[in-house]
């Protein structure tokens, strides 16, 4: 696999992106101008393959034949940016590894 298309939402997303998230996407090399808070609707599950959630519970909108997986990652309102950015991308780099042909 050369490629995987991401996307966020969130059960009840900020007004803006947080400026240590802001940090951490352009240290990750992303760009984050585009950026914004999105609600995790039905349509954006339906147009997943892989719905990843972290702790959202009943709060998180299911469709059938999707695959869902649940990261106990912390809530990033709150954790070290460092912590929060780590776990995911332990979580990430396992998925892809699972995902490569």
């Amino acid at each position: 696999m050369s490629r995987a298309a991401v996307s966020s939402a969130g059960t009840h997303p900020a007004g803006e992106v947080a400026p240590h998230i802001t940090q951490a996407l352009t240290e990750a090399g992303v760009d984050p101008a585009d950026a914004y808070p999105k609600p995790l609707t039905e349509e954006v599950v339906q147009a997943a393959d892989i719905v990843i959630t972290m702790g959202c519970g009943d709060a998180c909108p299911v469709v059938p034949g999707r695959r869902y997986l649940d990261w106990p990652v912390a809530d990033p309102d709150g954790a070290p940016i460092a912590v929060v950015r780590d776990a995911i991308d332990a979580h990430v780099s396992e998925l892809l590894t699972q995902l490569a042909p």
